[in-house]
């Protein structure tokens, strides 16, 4: 099954998708990637949802990667004596460590290691930002604040700390258990949420050890702050607007997709834009001209993948909220702007063969107007080099890895293929030329052009660009032998 379309759509299981119908039904709309969120699935459910992905893989006979999301910390306050109190502009109200429940004056918050790191001038955002407070004093048992915007107060409601740097890890106990299930049932993505510096990444890649891709979420300004660091030592990013959206002011969040985004395709890291994008359409079959529009822009600027979150897990509509998704994403990608917007964006390669290499094919494949771009990849660099570059031209990535194909589902543009080691340069040639036929990208008479490696089976040493003509019999020829 070819998608006609370069950018990817993630999409999230939940009650409203989990069965192998409905996976199947996702797919066939035009899901890449499936999610699964670890805030709302158990041990057993995600084994479950594992085995339901691969045997609708193994009937698409097409790779399908898995994104699991791990829930990361979860700050919240006590409880109160009355369950709730309002909270009034100008008052003091103080969090401590005495966890006798709160009243109008007081609460208790659970996490010593935010007493410890408040300082005077904090800010702290309760309930998704609906109340406001700002630190005035604070000590290791607790911090007395003035509350800035007021409002209802309840039990056991989140705590959002945008100018705070907690000195603890982005992983919890849950985390560390979550993430040995997800390596257990054969994840290829491991997403890390709230991630404040470069070291939560590492952490997580010392205990994953390569058997999963780590996607670093970015919703904290600390991760900001440090973003390029955060990207070379991420497998990909996702631009988590909705907890941004809270801990920064709303209006920055737009300018801060565009500069994420950015900076992945100068990095040539997938990059997956996330939250609300059709949010209407968890209740209504339409989604608002400003969604269109959100989705739309992603696309424009040359994002690798787009994410679906409630709308496909707890919505009324969760296929046609894909096929609206794969609708926008073949319209865009459609029109006369798109090729400039995206060319105007390209950055020049970087001082690496690998790139050398991935920037020649481009202009070659545009320049004599060929079919399509074959790479064979066995770790995925060559693929995802040849993505960075954004070609007109399709991109097919042969592997002889299972896990490879798979992650690369998530990579901007490219078709990803499941086949046998090549054994010499001309057989892997003449087997670029077979699937460039059996999968829509050539027919005989068209030329195509080869990227790999060589020696073959070294991952990361792309070195190697061939032309290839598809004769009538469907294999292939050096260009000069035509």
């Amino acid at each position: 099954m070819r998608r006609l379309r370069k950018v990817k759509i993630v999409a999230t299981l939940g009650p409203s998708s989990s069965t192998a119908e409905m996976v199947a039904r996702l797919f066939e709309a035009g899901a890449d990637v499936f999610r699964i969120n670890m805030s709302h699935t158990s041990h057993e459910k995600l084994a479950e949802l594992m085995a339901t992905i691969r045997g609708v893989e193994k009937k698409v006979a097409r790779p399908i990667g898995v994104l699991v999301d791990l829930q990361g910390p979860k700050l919240r306050l006590g409880k109160f004596a009355e369950g709730a109190i309002m909270l009034e502009k100008g008052q003091t109200f103080i969090l401590d460590s005495d966890p006798t429940p709160g009243d109008a004056t007081r609460v208790h918050l659970p996490h010593p290691e935010i007493l410890e790191a408040l300082e005077p001038g904090h800010h702290l955002l309760l309930d998704d930002g609906k109340v406001r407070l700002v630190a005035e004093s604070s000590t290791a048992t607790e911090t007395v604040t003035r509350v800035v915007v007021g409002g209802r107060m309840s039990d056991r409601k989140g705590v959002s700390l945008p100018d705070t740097m907690i000195k603890t890890s982005a992983m919890t106990p849950k985390d560390h258990a979550d993430l040995r299930a997800a390596l257990e049932v054969g994840c290829e993505w491991i997403a890390l949420s709230f991630v404040q510096r470069p070291e939560d990444v590492s952490e997580a890649k010392e205990i994953i050890q390569g058997r999963a891709a780590v996607m670093t979420k970015i919703e904290k300004p600390q991760a900001m702050g440090r973003l390029q660091e955060i990207i070379d030592l991420s497998d990909a990013v996702m631009v988590a607007r909705g907890d941004l959206g809270v801990e920064m002011p709303i209006e920055k969040v737009p300018g801060l997709q565009k500069q994420m985004t950015r900076a992945c395709r100068r990095s040539g890291k997938p990059v997956i834009v996330a939250t609300q994008m059709l949010e209407s359409m968890i209740t209504q079959p339409m989604p608002t001209r400003a969604e269109t529009s959100d989705v739309a822009t992603a696309v424009f600027e040359g994002a690798d993948a787009i994410m679906l979150s409630a709308e496909s897990a707890a919505g009324s509509y969760p296929t046609e909220a894909v096929a609206m998704m794969d609708s926008i994403a073949r319209s865009v990608e459609s029109d006369p702007y798109y090729r400039g917007i995206i060319d105007a964006q390209h950055a020049p390669p970087e001082a690496t063969g690998a790139d050398a290499i991935s920037a020649a094919a481009r202009q070659i494949a545009e320049t004599l107007d060929l079919s399509a771009i074959m790479c064979w990849t066995a770790g995925g660099t060559t693929g995802r080099r040849v993505a960075r570059e954004r070609p007109k031209t399709p991109i097919v990535a042969l592997t002889p890895n299972l896990e490879t194909s798979r992650r690369l589902t998530l990579t901007w543009g490219l078709h990803s293929l499941l086949t046998t080691d090549a054994y010499d340069l001309d057989d892997m040639v003449d087997r670029a030329c077979d699937f460039a036929l059996s999968e829509g990208f050539a027919q005989p008479g068209d030329r195509i052009i080869v990227s790999a490696g060589v020696p073959l089976r070294q991952p990361g040493a792309t070195n190697m660009l061939r032309i290839a003509y598809i004769s009538q019999d469907g294999k292939g020829a050096d260009n000069g032998r035509r």
